[in-house]
């Protein structure tokens, strides 16, 4: 037994004698023992020491066992300590009543047999180390969840922060178990794929985003339990219905029950890749074509020249005549078309005054072909001279783009109309030129309305990259014009009206007089903001309206309306 492993046993009597019997008869239990010859001495000893257990005489001359024993009991740290009292006098039961009340647990009677003291002593002593054992395990088991919690504590703030910043990332970050179901969705995940993270935990997360493997997924299992990693194009669907396709890293867990994936929308990426491939491929195109162009004009010109002489040669008769006029003709539209080919890759260095009506012709000219095919009656109204200063090739490229959109929109035919005219921008508050393609399509509806100017957004499906209308707007804006469209849709027929505004000399300051009703209706047609479908409101300086009348002569009936203006449908 180590000395930290002893306790202490203090003995109390008045007689040194009876002290010293008492240490030789509790020497063989090896435990510390403490002599006191009064009760001052006794309670100085208690506050220095850890005392197991207190052997006191009842009778002692300054203060008897009973009042020390209460005296002991007062004392908070004392009023669990064992207390034995020996007596060498006969105490009756009320005694030994009163002795209990002041504390003590036992009584031993003189002659005090050895035996039967140390055994007492002893159930004591052990009880008093078994007590301050369990106190120190105890007190260590309070430091260890002390610890522990402070570690829980501060893991629960790391994972609250690695949380927050999880929930930071622009990418979906998921966790789910083996078998799919969700664990973890986080702020990108929201955001890409529509659902709250309440409405998809505990849900498979496959099944809710309809998600399509490039390989079969046994085999992405596959991949995850030998390699603990997978990577891939997956695509899915959010809540709306959007098809995405995403770049997705799936990492197994250490014990193999989950899966962490972080997906990336690459749909944009991917489109603008295909636009991009697209694109060099139209410009490879166009360098050969004008090339060829180049190739096709010089004798061209000399087989125009062959002809004028021809048609004016005298061995030729009148019908001979009348058929080299025509061939005349024919090579004098194909040389027309060569130089709008070559106008088309030949940019000028510097802006240059340009004829809008020109620019329209030289598109249609292009179109030709397809308006006959289609049957498309054309309609212009060129009221204005309409000339901007710009580069001819950019601005040809936005007519061409709308003319060939207005196409697109009628494949059973129908009208296209050219408006030009100057009119008065009440949004920008300026004068400028208005250029209107109006066609008698499908229309455009009105959740398509508000993306029709978003880059590689497309209502064509797998025919049109989503730029052309983008790119367009970009050149418009340049100039510091806007481009608007309408749609407007009654009893199963449609109109839809893109109107492109580039500005001329002048503000509105300059033209306050004109409260014509021409320019109030230009105002009602503006758009509430660009791209979207608003008001629809075309007419005269009369207030009829002009195109409804139009489009009723040519089959289109049951389309007026007798309120100024319509709101798109």
């Amino acid at each position: 037994m180590t000395a930290d492993d002893k306790v202490n046993i203090l003995m109390v009597d008045d007689q040194p004698a009876k002290l010293l019997s008492y240490e030789v008869i509790l020497a063989e239990l090896g435990e510390n023992l403490i002599k006191a010859t009064s009760a001052s001495e006794a309670m100085g000893a208690l506050l220095k020491n850890d005392i197991a257990v207190v052997l006191m005489d009842v009778s002692m001359p300054d203060v008897d066992g009973f009042a020390l024993a209460d005296e002991i009991r007062q004392h908070p740290r004392f009023r669990k300590t064992a207390i034995i009292f020996i007596s060498g006098v006969h105490l009756n039961d009320s005694d030994k009543i009163q002795g209990y009340r002041s504390g003590a647990v036992d009584y031993i009677s003189v002659p005090v047999i050895p035996e039967v003291l140390r055994a007492k002593i002893g159930i004591f002593v052990e009880l008093h180390r078994k007590t301050r054992l369990l106190e120190r395990l105890n007190s260590d088991l309070e430091r260890r969840v002390e610890h522990r919690t402070e570690e829980l504590k501060q893991r629960e703030e790391q994972f609250r922060n690695r949380a927050e910043l999880l929930d930071l990332a622009t990418e979906a970050i998921v966790e789910r178990a083996w078998d799919g179901a969700v664990r973890f969705w986080n702020a990108g995940a929201e955001d890409l794929y529509g659902w709250r993270r309440e409405d998809v935990l505990g849900h498979n997360i496959h099944k809710k985003l309809q998600t399509v493997f490039p390989v079969p997924f046994s085999e992405v299992e596959a991949a995850l339990k030998a390699r603990k990693t997978w990577q891939g194009n997956l695509i899915q669907r959010t809540r709306d219905g959007r098809e995405l396709i995403v770049a997705c890293r799936k990492t197994l867990n250490l014990e193999g029950n989950a899966v962490l994936e972080v997906s990336r929308d690459i749909t944009h990426q991917l489109q603008a890749e295909e636009a991009l491939r697209e694109t060099e491929k139209l410009a490879a195109m166009g360098r050969v074509a004008g090339i060829i162009a180049h190739e096709i004009n010089n004798p061209l010109a000399a087989i125009t020249n062959i002809f004028y002489l021809l048609r004016n040669h005298p061995s030729l008769n009148e019908e001979g005549r009348r058929y080299a006029a025509l061939a005349e003709q024919e090579l004098q539209r194909v040389s027309h078309i060569t130089r709008q080919t070559l106008s088309f890759y030949r940019e000028s260095k510097q802006p240059v005054s340009v004829p809008v009506e020109e620019l329209l012709d030289d598109a249609l000219v292009l179109q030709e072909r397809v308006l006959q095919i289609r049957h498309i009656a054309i309609d212009k109204r060129y009221s204005s001279p309409g000339v901007v200063h710009g580069f001819p090739a950019e601005l040809r490229q936005v007519f061409l783009n709308l003319i060939a959109n207005a196409i697109q929109a009628m494949p059973d035919g129908g009208v296209l109309r050219l408006q030009v005219r100057e009119a008065a921008d009440w949004v920008a508050r300026r004068r400028c030129i208005a250029i209107s393609i109006v066609d008698t399509g499908h229309g455009i509806r009105p959740e398509d309305a508000k993306r029709l100017f978003q880059p590689f957004f497309s209502t064509k499906s797998t025919k049109g990259t989503g730029l052309g209308l983008w790119i367009s707007k970009g050149i418009v804006q340049k100039y510091s014009g806007r481009i608007s469209c309408r749609s407007y849709r009654y009893q199963g027929k449609c109109t839809t009206c893109f109107r492109v505004f580039l500005p001329v000399v002048g503000s509105l300051s300059s033209i306050a007089g004109a409260g014509t009703e021409e320019a109030r209706l230009e105002h009602e047609a503006s758009p509430g903001s660009e791209g979207q479908a608003s008001r629809f409101a075309y007419g005269s300086s009369s207030g009829e309206p002009a195109l409804v009348s139009a489009f009723e002569r040519q089959g289109y009936t049951g389309i007026r309306d007798p309120a100024p203006t319509r709101q798109a449908r």
